[in-house]
């Protein structure tokens, strides 16, 4: 009976110590998770009419490495696309139109882009702005 007894305590230690090792190694993936947003990429992207003149929506949105303004745009915003998905056309409702000669510009940390959405890859930090605003 002794031994029985003895099996069985040696038994729940045994289970309760491998539940605890559980909750730590759970604790530790938490900890590491936490870490991990917290080092997330994140750029601005700032949505304006007339040049800057009237403020539509800016939000900082997380992004993963080699991600391209359309990718981000496609997954954070309403967009409406042409030309192959390389030209923004509309965002969020908000459309550009041939009778008003209007359309979206953007521009990276203030240059503005020689090149479609869908080339321009983002780092960490950056500013992307859409302007809809009148063309020659």
């Amino acid at each position: 009976m002794k031994r029985l007894t003895a099996l069985l305590f040696a038994a729940m230690i045994a289970v309760s110590g491998c539940g605890q090792a559980e909750k730590e190694k759970s604790a530790e993936t938490s900890k590491n998770t936490t870490e991990e947003n917290q080092k997330q990429e994140t750029v601005t992207v700032e949505l304006t009419k007339e040049n800057g003149k009237e403020k539509v929506e800016q939000k900082e949105v997380a992004i993963k490495e080699g991600e391209t303004v359309m990718e981000v745009m496609k997954r954070e915003f309403d967009v409406k696309t042409m030309f192959d998905d390389s030209f923004i056309s509309g965002i969020n409702g908000i459309e550009g139109s041939e009778k008003d000669k209007t359309s979206w510009f953007f521009s990276v940390n203030g240059k503005e882009a020689m090149k479609g959405a869908k080339e321009i890859k983002l780092k960490k930090g950056d500013k992307v702005s859409f302007d809809l605003h009148k063309y020659e």
